[in-house]
């Protein structure tokens, strides 16, 4: 995998962000691919509502978006509407964000999150454009991204270190029991994979998980049986062979 834009690509273009579209999306199309079954990525026409590419084997769609030097928890997203109606039908693309240097274009992260993961409450709205703007009316969107757990944030390039392909496809493995869920039970799991995240334990306890319980109850003010929620939460992960049960209210990352 090529780590570095060709800057020859956008030699015709004044702006600086279309001269980070047209090489971004020029590197992705030459050195990404389906983090589901790793075939090649084809790029949309232009102009579709959300989505850049698709694969070529799957059909999966992602979204590609870029940051100067580092990754940020709140990225800018397209139209509102369209990526609430995408979120209600089931069909989110999975979002592929890179982090590029300033200095020689270089990859530095490139980073795949599944569209599954995201919710409604994870879109903010923003406000629309004023009477005298081009497109007036129109209303973007801002993704926050904080409260996906890391597990739904996979590395395809870390530090730019390539990842293995095979290892990249097997984390979108581990997590596609979210895909099935809906708004509130993907809520709550994303929220106790974060508490296991937060700890930093490949082996914790039950009672471990009971210490968040306040802010899981902040989190989920009507819900009044946070502990039997928790419980519930982490035999799913077990079923699911998220988690293995060790007996003696023990857990285990697998």
């Amino acid at each position: 995998m090529r780590l570095h834009f060709d800057p020859s690509l956008a030699e015709n273009y004044s702006s600086v962000s279309q001269k980070i579209r047209v090489m971004s999306e020029a590197w992705v199309a030459g050195n990404g691919y389906c983090v589901y079954c790793g075939s090649r990525l084809v790029h949309f026409k232009n102009n579709k509502p959300v989505g850049d590419f698709y694969c070529s084997s799957c059909k999966a769609e992602f979204e590609l978006k870029c940051h100067r030097e580092k990754l940020n928890e709140r990225i800018q997203g397209g139209a509102y509407d369209a990526m609430v109606s995408k979120i209600e039908s089931g069909t989110v693309p999975n979002l592929l964000c890179i982090a590029y240097d300033t200095k020689d274009y270089s990859v530095k992260n490139f980073v795949a999150i599944p569209g599954y993961f995201f919710s409604k409450t994870l879109v903010l709205k923003r406000k629309p454009l004023k009477e005298t703007a081009r497109r007036a009316g129109w209303t973007g969107c801002i993704l926050d991204i904080s409260s996906i757990p890391s597990d739904g944030k996979v590395y395809i390039v870390k530090d730019k270190a390539v990842i293995d392909k095979n290892s990249v496809i097997g984390s979108f493995m581990k997590t596609l029991f979210v895909g099935s869920m809906d708004e509130n039970t993907k809520g709550w799991a994303c929220d106790i994979l974060k508490c296991i995240e937060f700890m930093g334990k490949n082996i914790f306890s039950l009672d471990d998980i009971y210490g968040f319980e306040q802010l899981l109850q902040s989190r989920h003010p009507r819900n009044s049986a946070i502990r039997a929620k928790i419980r519930q939460q982490l035999q799913m992960l077990r079923d699911k062979n998220y988690l293995v049960f060790l007996g003696n209210g023990m857990y285990r990352l697998r």
